[in-house]
C-alpha cells in the first residue's frame, strides 16, 4: 500500500495506561485535582465558605455532564473550560473570590495540574518508539497523533517526554480542535495539518470505534489496533476493508 501518511490515536495505540479502571482514572484526576486547589490559594480565590471535598465534588459534576454533553454532540469542553465554570457557579453562590483575578495561563496551568497525575500513569508500548524510528526513514511519510483529549498540553508534553514529539508532523486534540471523533472533520483537520490533501492517501490507526468509523467517514483507510483491554459500552464496529493488527509494529506491514 502507497500511502503519504499516517495519523494515529494516542491511548491505547501509542501509549498504554496499565490495569486501566474508573477508579484507577478517578484517582488520579482527583490527586489532580487536590493539587490545583493550592493554585487557586495562592490566587486567593479561596474564601471560608467552601472545603476542598465541596469543591472535588462540583468539579466532577460538571465534568461528568460535560463529558456526557461531550459524547452526544460531539464537541470537546476542555479542562480549563470545566474550571472556569465551576469557578464562576461557585461565585454566584457567594463560596469563592476574586475569580476575575484568573487568567487564561492560571486555567491553563490548572488543567495541567489536573491532568499531571494521569499524564505519570501513561507509558509507551514497548514497540512504539522503534516503529516510530522505521517510520521516519520513509521520507514520503507525514505522521501524526490525534487523540480525543481535554487537554492540549497533556498530548504534547508526553510526547516530549519519551523523545517521541520529532517524530510527528502533526499533533492534534479534540481540546484544541474543538470537536472529538469520531466527527470527520477533525481528521480532515489533521490531514490539513500535515499539508496532505487526498485523504484515501492517509492511513488511521487507533484501538476503538471513534478511531476507525471516524477515520472511515473521512474517507481515509482504518486499521484497529486490537486492545487487551475490553472497556464497557464498547460499540460495535462496522467498516468495509478495516484492517486489524495486534501491535504497533504491525502498521509497517501495510506501507511500502
Amino acid at each position: 500500500m502507497i500511502i503519504k501518511g499516517i495519523i494515529f490515536d494516542y491511548g491505547f495505540t501509542l501509549f498504554f495506561f496499565e490495569n486501566p479502571s474508573l477508579e484507577r482514572y478517578t484517582e488520579c484526576f482527583k490527586k489532580g485535582l487536590l493539587k490545583s486547589i493550592k493554585l487557586l490559594k495562592e490566587k486567593q480565590v479561596w474564601s471560608g465558605r467552601i472545603s476542598d471535598e465541596l469543591f472535588v465534588k462540583e468539579f466532577f459534576k460538571k465534568r461528568q455532564r460535560f463529558w456526557r454533553e461531550g459524547i452526544k454532540t460531539k464537541i470537546e469542553f476542555p479542562t480549563s473550560f470545566i474550571y472556569q465554570e465551576v469557578l464562576e457557579s461557585l461565585e454566584k453562590d457567594n463560596l469563592v473570590n476574586n475569580i476575575d483575578h484568573i487568567d487564561e495561563d492560571t486555567y491553563e496551568n490548572l488543567a495541567e495540574i489536573y491532568h499531571s497525575f494521569e499524564r505519570e500513569e501513561w507509558k509507551p508500548f514497548p514497540k512504539t518508539k522503534e516503529t516510530l524510528e522505521e517510520l521516519s526513514k520513509h521520507k514520503h511519510i507525514k505522521l501524526a497523533v490525534l487523540s480525543n483529549h481535554p487537554h492540549h498540553k497533556t498530548i504534547e508534553n508526553s510526547l516530549k517526554e519519551y523523545n517521541l514529539f520529532e517524530y510527528f508532523d502533526a499533533v492534534v486534540t479534540s481540546a484544541e480542535f474543538g470537536k472529538r471523533k469520531p466527527d470527520p472533520e477533525i481528521f480532515l483537520y489533521t490531514l490539513k495539518k500535515m499539508e496532505l490533501s487526498e485523504n484515501y492517501d492517509c492511513l488511521v490507526c487507533g484501538d476503538e470505534y471513534v478511531d476507525v468509523v471516524g477515520g472511515d467517514r473521512a474517507g481515509m483507510q482504518t486499521i484497529l489496533c486490537e486492545r487487551i483491554y475490553k472497556f464497557p459500552f464498547e460499540r460495535e464496529i462496522n467498516v468495509p476493508n478495516l484492517l486489524r493488527i495486534n501491535d504497533i509494529s504491525e502498521v509497517l506491514n501495510y506501507i511500502t
